[in-house]
């Protein structure tokens, strides 16, 4: 009886250390991910919960105190002409600006993946439009597009074509603003797709070579099929830089001529700090994460289905 007790108490001794210790093994790694954990929330998810929470409120121009309207800022959003005008353009914008940015950073990268030193001088030529300020791009880009003695309108004199008012016709503005930010983006989206085409499985596209296919096959049905986790990264940085990028609408345009330029984000700011309407910016701003992290999230799991199904 004696050496029973002793060895079930030895046995409870036993076990609280090796409690203690797959205790300390699990909360190990949210210890290592408080600090980050914290900064997120402090940064990111309070300042959504703050902007959620005044798109429900009007602040009085003459008082200064706010008033609880509901979803009437909501309500006043949807019915501004304005706000309508800048979800089209941002549409038509991000139409404009994703595939084609893309689709030039895939063949660049496809280009230049080879390691050699001409291919080095060749990318640094190709990343240098991503590393310029967007500010200083626009304001480059504001000597390029002047109508009539700009360096753009100089060269197609040149052949005999006459220039556009590329920055005063509400027909050519925003694809003047889209033609920025290809030649800016695309560069940087080539970064990403050059590392995916380093991980990709040389057995995979030698036995490709091997069965006759030609350089399209091989990149139709190998090469895309197998970048699809890389561009379902670029697809989600090229859908931010859309609704995040505005700098050059404030330098160029300021949202002109006739709205044909304003996006949503230059929209928020002219509600914002132009017409103190900060209860409307916060129901944009609300509206613009909401269907960011939507098209995010489908876009992720979009690309998820396609690996499978290729693999």
């Amino acid at each position: 009886m004696t050496t029973v007790a002793e060895a079930g108490s030895f046995g409870a001794v036993r076990a609280k250390p090796v409690l203690g210790h797959r205790l300390r093994r699990r909360s190990l790694p949210y210890l290592l991910l408080a600090p980050s954990l914290l900064l997120l929330a402090a940064f990111t998810y309070a300042p959504i919960l703050r902007v959620a929470w005044e798109s429900l409120y009007d602040q009085g121009h003459a008082t200064g105190k706010s008033t609880f309207v509901g979803l009437g800022n909501y309500a006043a959003l949807f019915a501004d002409k304005a706000f309508g005008q800048s979800v089209v353009n941002n549409l038509i914008y991000a139409a404009g600006t994703v595939p084609l940015s893309m689709a030039l950073a895939l063949l660049f990268a496809l280009a230049v993946q080879r390691a050699t030193r001409f291919n080095a001088v060749v990318r640094a030529l190709l990343l240098f439009p991503s590393m310029i300020p967007l500010v200083a791009a626009a304001s480059l880009f504001f000597f390029i597009f002047l109508p009539g003695v700009g360096l753009f309108d100089y060269y197609l004199a040149k052949i005999g074509v006459r220039g556009a008012n590329w920055l005063g016709d509400p027909d050519v503005a925003l694809w003047s603003l889209i033609g920025i930010t290809v030649w800016k983006n695309a560069g940087y989206y080539m970064l990403f797709y050059l590392a995916g085409l380093q991980t990709l499985p040389g057995e995979v596209l030698e036995a490709a070579t091997i069965d006759g296919c030609n350089g399209w096959q091989r990149l139709r049905y190998v090469i895309v099929p197998l970048l699809a986790p890389t561009t379902a990264f670029v697809l989600v940085i090229a859908l931010i830089n859309v609704l995040t990028q505005v700098d050059h609408v404030i330098v160029l345009t300021k949202g002109g001529p006739s709205n044909s330029t304003k996006l949503v984000l230059y929209y928020i700011y002219e509600q914002a700090h132009e017409n103190f309407a900060y209860g409307k910016a916060a129901a944009a701003s609300l509206l613009s994460v909401s269907f960011l992290l939507a098209m995010s999230v489908f876009s992720l799991k979009t690309m998820e289905r396609g690996t499978h199904a290729a693999s």
